[in-house]
């Protein structure tokens, strides 16, 4: 369900354009001289924020940023974080659609990308949209840095099977693969709200890594 918008969100965001910063593009290419951290992660459709900030409170060393396209849905993760009153040196956010991910990151300049529980759009003429669709796989690899990595969480079993194939299809081998995420205790991965609505109810979570296979010209004999 989606959020309806909220009439303080946009003053909200304008007040607070040093967090949600309004022109990412200019840190494209220099987001660890900007904010601290030695690795960069980036959540892809980070919703109401529960995941961003609190992988960003257990992990003070890395910097952390958020996409999220809904700028009501932005503005409230946003806000969770700035209320918390916990140290936002390490994150920023972006309320823009991750068709323009290219806009505000150089090539090879991300360690590692997430995406937590997205849209699964499951309509087949929308299979396109989805974040790990094959198009938004290519842009992946040209941001990643050579190690990085994309870790994937659903727990939606149809967009886990297609993504699956796009990932094979599409040049990435896996590190990690779980059709039951949380059946083993995960403590270095935050448990988002939502996520532990679908654990409650007994429903498994699904996860993988994906890494880019290294091609014949990577290859230093």
């Amino acid at each position: 369900m989606r959020m309806r918008k909220k009439k303080w969100a946009e003053p909200w965001l304008e007040a607070h354009a040093d967090y949600v910063l309004t022109k990412p593009e200019e840190w494209r290419g220099r987001w660890l001289e900007n904010i601290k951290g030695n690795i960069l992660h980036v959540e892809i459709g980070t919703g109401k924020g529960d995941y961003l900030n609190h992988m960003a409170v257990m992990y003070p060393d890395e910097a952390w940023v958020g996409i999220e396209k809904d700028r009501s849905v932005a503005a409230v993760a946003a806000r969770k974080a700035v209320e918390e009153g916990t140290d936002l040196s390490n994150r920023r956010m972006i309320a823009g659609d991750a068709e323009h991910v290219e806009e505000w990151f150089g090539e090879q300049e991300i360690d590692v990308i997430h995406l937590n529980f997205s849209d699964p759009w499951p309509k087949k003429h929308y299979h396109k949209r989805r974040l790990s669709s094959a198009s938004f796989l290519a842009v992946y690899r040209r941001l990643l840095k050579k190690g990085g990595m994309i870790r994937m969480k659903t727990d939606n079993k149809d967009l886990f099977e297609d993504s699956v194939l796009y990932f094979l299809q599409n040049g990435f081998t896996f590190t990690e693969f779980s059709v039951d995420y949380r059946r083993k205790p995960h403590p270095e991965d935050a448990v988002t709200e939502y996520e532990n609505r679908f654990m409650e109810l007994g429903q498994p979570i699904y996860q993988l890594c994906a890494v880019p296979c290294i091609k014949d010209e990577d290859m230093v004999e």
